[in-house]
């Protein structure tokens, strides 16, 4: 039996999946071009939880709902908080949302990954759309700025063969060793870079003039502004060279460019700052509007989708949550002790909680500690339907399998309105409810109603069409005292889940042996971790891959300076031998 679905995890190429004989395959039309990731090629691998527990003891899927009703009915409604991680990208999750909403619970807000470079993307543009993976794939010219393609992106490989390649990133990833230009600027450098690359394309005369005249008419106080830079001071300390910037200049000259930006780069306090600056950048090129040019970061998923979930509901920061302020917290799809920053905060918060309800599909550091576990259903084993911030595809996602263990979203959402007095519509309802927003194509896919191939072709979405720049910035950055912290994605795991890792990676050169013993510490807190050397790495810098456990002992709980967003590689950190 062949079976057609969609992957459901949160990445930039949401494919699409045959499930043909209990195995996982690359749907062959598309961009998915019949090759999966790493993590769903291992999919199936990953032990998943089979049964509900209540304090440690197995019991039935009917004794835990009776349990869930209880603890939800023991508290008062404002004492019970819904925290929902988005790690599973499809369009039914926020059902979940729509119970606790409506029951009048606390809900979260924020982000942990992207918020601030969304919120300067949305002062610049006036709303967050997103180049799609096709228009890429027509480009000339494409930079890499601060992403790793080959661990969060497989799927652009086959579609930027023959193209000039840039790199702009700490570490010299796979695809910078063979880019046709790599520039291996400190962390924390990218606004400056940004700032001088438009710089000096006003001055070699790069700019597009007529583009800038219609849609961008303040260019030249913006150009002021980036003469208050310092040139040679401002690349001694991102360590960057004007050579750099010029051969970037020279392969760029006239032609089809695509900046693929990381959420690396935004993961600090003026996040928002780094890439408005680099859109100003795209601004100056002329790149909005055109064919195969443009930025790529994380657009908004639910673009164009109206949602039929009531989310109306008293919030708290998903960055900072004071979970000790509630008797109930209900956790789903997340790994909070894990995945929030200033871990040894939220574990002192999280353990005064009376009822701690973990509602997902594998065991972490939150569903050891919770009270009562529920199991979710695999994608596989449920009716969902996606969006993608990477493309304008909408993809069913139809039960492929049958499978006894877990309980769907909706399924729980639908239970516990019954039990709690509030109305619901039919799980098919909602489904037809999404692919009526969305139109099919000549080739039977489905893709979403009114969103452009090619964004801002008419001007920004801002009042008057053109794009706002950065009036003021801050260059009081310590570039220089001890090391700078990364954290980004781990080939080997998505965040929290599938192989996490136990290495902390050191450049060589700082005289650490392969698997000794070291103690990374920042003002928040320290985790030990075996080294691995790592001569691509900068030698100032630390690499932790995102999910490995304890690395959130390090970062920060604060939030950007503008944007209800974590800044995980705010803090710098040391080294101690352990």
């Amino acid at each position: 039996m062949t079976n057609i679905t969609a992957c459901p995890l949160d990445c930039y190429d949401a494919c699409g999946v045959v499930y043909e004989n209990k195995k996982l395959k690359g749907l062959k039309t598309g961009h998915t071009k019949g090759f999966l990731c790493p993590h769903l090629n291992h999919y199936t691998k990953h032990k998943t939880i089979s049964l509900p527990r209540y304090k440690g003891r197995e019991i039935s899927m009917q004794e835990a709902l009776s349990y869930l009703v209880d603890m939800i009915k023991t508290s008062s409604k404002e004492k019970v908080l819904f925290y929902r991680g988005s790690g599973n990208f499809a369009l039914m999750q926020e059902v979940s949302d729509y119970f606790f909403a409506s029951y009048g619970a606390t809900l979260t807000e924020g982000s942990l990954c992207d918020g601030a470079g969304e919120n300067g993307i949305l002062q610049g543009r006036g709303s967050n759309v997103n180049m799609p993976i096709s228009e890429i794939e027509k480009s000339e010219v494409v930079i890499f700025w601060g992403r790793n393609p080959h661990t969060t992106s497989s799927h652009l490989l086959p579609l930027i063969k023959n193209k000039k390649i840039i790199v702009i990133d700490p570490i010299e990833t796979k695809i910078a060793k063979n880019a046709d230009c790599f520039v291996q600027i400190k962390p924390h450098g990218d606004l400056l870079f940004a700032m001088l690359l438009s710089r000096f394309l006003h001055i070699e005369q790069g700019a597009n003039k007529d583009h800038l005249k219609q849609y961008a008419s303040k260019y030249e106080e913006f150009y002021e502004l980036t003469q208050s830079i310092r040139i040679k001071a401002a690349l001694k300390s991102i360590d960057a060279s004007l050579d750099d910037i010029m051969k970037i200049l020279d392969i760029i000259r006239e032609k089809k460019v695509a900046i693929v930006c990381g959420v690396g780069v935004q993961k600090y306090s003026d996040g928002s700052d780094v890439l408005r600056a680099i859109d100003a950048f795209a601004v100056m090129l002329g790149l909005f509007g055109k064919e195969g040019c443009g930025v790529a970061y994380l657009g908004f998923s639910k673009d164009n989708i109206n949602m039929p979930f009531n989310t109306k509901a008293k919030r708290v920061s998903k960055i900072n949550t004071d979970f000790s302020k509630f008797d109930t917290v209900f956790i789903q799809g997340a790994n909070p002790l894990s995945q929030m920053p200033d871990s040894t905060r939220v574990n002192e918060s999280i353990d005064s909680v009376e009822n701690i309800i973990y509602f997902g599909l594998h065991e972490n550091e939150t569903s050891k500690k919770a009270d009562l576990v529920i199991p979710a259903k695999s994608f596989l084993y449920k009716n969902d339907i996606r969006t993608s911030y990477s493309h304008n595809a909408m993809m069913p996602m139809p039960k492929v399998d049958e499978n006894d263990s877990g309980i769907s979203e909706y399924d729980l959402s639908a239970f516990l309105c019954r039990e709690f007095d509030i109305e619901i519509k039919s799980e098919e309802f909602y489904l037809e409810y999404f692919k009526n927003q969305a139109f099919k194509k000549t080739d039977g896919s489905l893709e979403v109603k009114g969103r452009d191939t090619i964004a801002y072709k008419n001007g920004f979405d801002t009042q008057d069409k053109n794009f706002n720049f950065l009036k003021e910035f801050s260059d009081d950055i310590d570039m220089e005292n001890d090391f700078f912290l990364i954290s980004s994605k781990s080939p080997t795991s998505l965040n929290s889940q599938f192989l996490r890792q136990n290495n902390v990676y050191l450049h060589p050169s700082l005289g650490y042996k392969d698997n000794e013993s070291v103690v990374i510490s920042s003002v928040n807190g320290s985790v030990k971790l075996n080294v691995k050397n790592f001569k691509d790495l900068r030698e100032d810098c630390v690499l932790i891959y995102s999910g490995t456990k304890g690395v959130n002992n390090l970062t920060t709980s604060n939030h950007a300076l503008d944007a209800k967003c974590a800044t995980f590689q705010e803090n710098k950190v040391k080294i101690l031998r352990g």
